[in-house]
């Protein structure tokens, strides 16, 4: 069992995540909390997985995240946002987030994220993907890595083009004509190439380094 804390300041969205976690049943929800009681909650209840809200009126997730940089065992921390352009993206990626969830994604999709992020992965919602390479965290790719990228085979620079609009497995799929799982393999071999842990950092690179051409990053991520 994936063992899952939701922290947000309304009870509402607490009930609904709980209830949409709860329906997996290979996910334990051990927790629900706001920002004011999710560090002393999360001391008690010990969750593998956090799915914290950026934003919360006394202490927002960005506080929380701070608070829980240096726990030993410390969970693995998705943002929560209802912004697909938010200014403090970039603060939470580098304070140690594992990546950002739109609050209105698809339930099934849900239970694949926690299940990715208690596995060590990180996931980003598509909007927040394209939030991020587009200027977040932009800056130019060094010499080394974009001989990487001419190294690849055409097919795997594709395969990078499309995670850098944002795109998940199942999109860049439908997108090449190949199944989830060449796809996922394809990848792999991607991160290999690049030296990347990521998609989040794998976006990030091909924005730098101009593999996305502008026409198709306004248009080919939109879902």
């Amino acid at each position: 069992m994936v063992r899952v804390m939701v922290v947000d300041d309304e009870a509402l969205v607490r009930c609904g995540l709980e209830l949409i976690l709860g329906s997996a049943p290979d996910i334990e929800v051990v927790a629900t909390t706001d920002g004011v009681h999710a560090v002393e909650e999360a001391r008690r209840s010990r969750p593998e997985v956090m799915l914290l809200d950026l934003r919360m009126p006394q202490v927002d997730g960005l506080a929380v995240l701070r608070a829980l940089a240096g726990w030993p065992e410390r969970p693995t921390v998705a943002m929560l946002t209802t912004f697909d352009a938010d200014e403090f993206i970039a603060q939470a990626l580098s304070g140690g987030a594992a990546g950002f969830l739109l609050k209105d994604t698809e339930p099934d999709q849900l239970h694949t994220a926690v299940r990715t992020l208690a596995a060590g992965g990180s996931v980003l919602s598509p909007a927040v993907t394209r939030t991020v390479i587009n200027g977040y965290l932009g800056g130019s790719a060094r010499p080394a890595d974009v001989a990487r990228i001419k190294a690849m085979s055409q097919r795997e620079r594709e395969v990078l083009r499309l995670i850098g609009l944002g795109l998940s497995n199942a999109d860049i799929g439908r997108r090449m004509h190949l199944s989830t799982a060449t796809v996922k393999d394809y990848v792999s071999a991607v991160f290999l190439r690049l030296g990347v842990a990521n998609r989040v950092q794998a976006a990030i690179l091909a924005h730098e380094a101009g593999v996305p051409a502008p026409a198709e990053a306004e248009s080919g991520g939109q879902r």
